[in-house]
């Protein structure tokens, strides 16, 4: 099943920043408010009624990729409850957390790279699993991974890889966001929210530099956020 999604086209220029209520300290930081609270709300139930409706009464183990995943997965899974509540016929759950790194291999050795960096790097050529429980949990059962963002599409490609070789029953992407940028793999998964432009999204557990993901909409940073949380040199 390949899921429907809204397109945020490039030339929408979103919504003026003082029609929201945005955090004080993050005023003067953003360009304007992509995509409202209240939208992603609406998304992530009609993504949860997908989900429900496609899996019936089959078990299914979510696997949340963290850090920036974490808000989209809380809501979504709230709402799966939500309609398990509702329906006659209702998807039983357990729930998982992993990290992923990638690394690059330079010279012989593997070198740790962040994962939001591999996206954009051509050299990345593994990616590690940090926490949650072992891969091998998954063997024979449907799986459900949860991500908020889908950039070039690599990173999300080999973990896929690394999934199928436990051999589990199935496995679904659900995705938030999935970003049109020229260095897509085409990769598309099975449950997406929005297709957005190729810009610097924070808000909504997306970070820069672990700043903004107490934002509650999703919102585009402008060049002075990017240069008042820029990691500095020392």
């Amino acid at each position: 099943m390949s899921s429907s999604f809204i397109e945020i086209k490039d030339e929408e220029s979103g919504y003026a920043l003082n029609q929201f209520c945005i955090p004080q300290h993050y005023e003067n930081d953003l360009q304007n408010v992509l995509v409202p609270s209240g939208l992603i709300s609406d998304r992530t139930e009609r993504l949860a009624r997908d989900i429900v409706d496609e899996f019936g009464d089959q078990p299914i183990v979510a696997l949340c990729v963290l850090k920036g995943g974490y808000k989209f997965f809380t809501d979504l899974m709230d709402k799966i409850q939500a309609l398990n509540r509702s329906k006659k016929t209702s998807t039983p759950m357990s729930l998982d957390f992993i990290r992923l790194k990638s690394y690059v291999r330079f010279n012989g050795e593997i070198v740790p790279q962040p994962a939001e960096l591999s996206e954009k790097n051509d050299k990345s050529n593994g990616v590690k699993v940090i926490g949650g429980d072992s891969l091998q949990n998954l063997k024979g059962k449907n799986v459900l991974i949860v991500e908020d963002i889908i950039d070039t599409g690599r990173t999300m490609v080999k973990l896929l890889e690394m999934i199928a070789e436990v051999e589990p029953k199935q496995v679904k992407v659900a995705s938030l966001l999935v970003k049109r940028t020229p260095g897509s793999t085409g990769y598309r998964p099975d449950y997406m929210g929005f297709e957005v432009p190729n810009k610097f999204l924070v808000g909504y557990a997306l970070d820069y530099n672990e700043f903004f993901r107490d934002l509650s909409h999703i919102c585009v940073l402008s060049d002075q956020g990017k240069e008042k949380y820029a990691i500095k040199k020392t």
